[in-house]
Parts: C-alpha cells; structure tokens; sequence
C-alpha cells in the first residue's frame, strides 16, 4: 500500500438522511482520476461511528463498483467489541475490501491493557479474510497505542501495517523504526513530507478528500527526488489540513469538498454542520486565496 489514501466522506441524502451511494460513488471516480492509490470508506472523515452496520456495506460496494484493479479499498471495521469488530471486517472483505482499517475499542479505555489491545487485534487479524490496518486515532478513542504494542503484533500474516493519526512526528517515527517489514501511513496531511523522509509508504489525509491533486504531487515529487518541489506543496498542504480538516472535522472536509464541485453535503446529527463564515472561509483556503 503506497501512496496517498482518500478517507471519503460519506453523502447523505438531504431529505432522508440515508447514505447516498451515487454521490458516493462519483466523488469516488474523480478521486481515482485524480491519482489516488486508493479510496478508504468508513473512516473518522466518513463519520464511522454514525453509520449502522448495514450502512457501511452499502458504502463499501458503492466504492468496489467504479474502483479500478490497481486501486485500493479499505473499509473501516473498528468497533467497541472484538465480535462486532470481525462482523463488519468479514462484511467489509465479502463486500470487495480489500483490506481493512481496525481502531482500538476506546469506551472502556480505562479497562484495557496491551495485552488485551493484543488479544483484541489479533483475534481479528484471525478472522479476517483481508490484511488489516491498525489505526492509532487517540484523538477519538482516547487510547493512544505504543509502538510496543504494534511489536507484538507485527508477527501475524495478516497485519500489514499501521496508520498513524495521533499527529506527533516522533510518534510516527517510533512506529517506522518498531515495524520495519509493515507500511506505516501518515493520517495527518501536515506530516506527509516528513513521513516520506522517515520511510513510510504514504498517507491517508482527509485534504486529499478535496486536494487530492496536492497530495498526489508531493509523493510523487518526492519519489522523483525533488525534494524541493516536494516541500513547497507540503507548506501549500499544511493549512488546508490544520485549518479544515484536524480544526474542522468532517463538516469542514464536506464543506471544502462543496466548494471544488465535489458532493460533500450535510453531516449527520448530532454533528453540526461548518457555520457560514467557517464556510467562506473554508472556500477561500482551497481557492488559495
């Protein structure tokens, strides 16, 4: 898994409030145009813990309908037991993922230790009929994992990496130098350059949901050897991600999509959706103004 990842919002109908896999499925296609190594559905920019089971399965075959065959899908599968975790991973993989995104149960935090993360992550990695991704979302789930803990792990044939959203550079290095043989993705857009310089493969940010272009330049910037280059569009990337996507959430990742003529559409209660002047100003941050 190289490149840069698309965590896609997920469309809502504005009169039901149900998913909306035709807007979901062309805002999938012009990401894929747009160099995207791969569409991940049912993630935090996708509203995952808003969605019902079946949901997620309706999502997850509207993207495997116009994902071409070097494309990724990965659907997001995390949830608060290990036995509803591996229900929706095998739904997910009977549904065309090809592999699957797995955060920590983070409501009983308190109440976990590495050894039952381990137990946890395992016994999916188990069931599962696809690789998994572990998601390190601490924002979110209040439970940061150690590069230790990934350590552990990093046996099992079906764990094939880890994405990294806590934001720290240096927890992003820890876990690069802990799991050398697994791909390491960046979930903050800010960091995608110095990902790169560490070793990982790439990222999944929520600005290539509406910048995809962006990001698609400076990995492939990057890899060509202009460094330079590579890190003028990180400095053109870093407010999009600090000022939309990590201030605003997915109400800001759907307003910006809006604004370049994706469909992003209105969040799902109790999300709130950006406030005008947020709107302005999220349109005027990808115009460049």
């Amino acid at each position: 898994m190289n490149g840069v990842f698309a965590p896609i919002i997920t469309p809502f109908d504005t009169a039901t409030g149900d998913v909306a896999p035709g807007p979901l499925r062309r805002n999938a296609e012009r990401l894929l145009a747009e160099g995207v190594a791969g569409i991940v559905v049912g993630g935090s920019t996708g509203e995952a813990p808003l969605l019902d089971p079946g949901e997620l399965r309706v999502a997850v075959a509207a993207v495997r309908d116009v994902l071409s065959d070097d494309a990724w899908l990965i659907a997001g599968t995390g949830a608060e037991s290990t036995r509803h975790t591996i229900a929706l991973t095998q739904a997910a993989a009977a549904d065309g993922a090809d592999a699957v995104l797995v955060r920590p149960p983070g409501y009983f935090g308190a109440a976990h230790s590495p050894a039952t993360l381990v137990t946890h992550f395992r016994a999916v990695a188990d069931a599962s009929p696809v690789p998994i991704l572990i998601y390190n979302i601490p924002k979110y789930t209040h439970l940061p994992l150690a590069a230790a803990l990934l350590q552990q792990l990093a046996g099992h044939e079906r764990i094939a990496g880890v994405k990294d959203s806590s934001g720290d550079l240096k927890n992003l290095a820890a876990y690069r130098a802990a799991v050398p043989a697994w791909t390491v993705l960046a979930g903050s857009a800010s960091l995608l350059y110095p990902a790169l310089e560490l070793g990982c493969q790439g990222g999944i940010v929520g600005v290539a949901c509406f910048a995809p272009r962006l990001c698609v330049s400076l990995v492939q910037e990057f890899a060509a050897g202009n460094r330079a280059a590579a890190g003028a569009i990180q400095e053109r990337i870093v407010p999009l991600d600090k000022e939309i996507v990590s201030k605003l959430g997915p109400a800001g990742v759907k307003a910006a999509m809006d604004a370049v003529g994706l469909h992003g559409g209105p969040v799902r209660p109790p999300l709130a959706p950006v406030s005008p002047s947020d709107r302005e100003r999220v349109a005027a941050l990808v115009r460049g103004d």
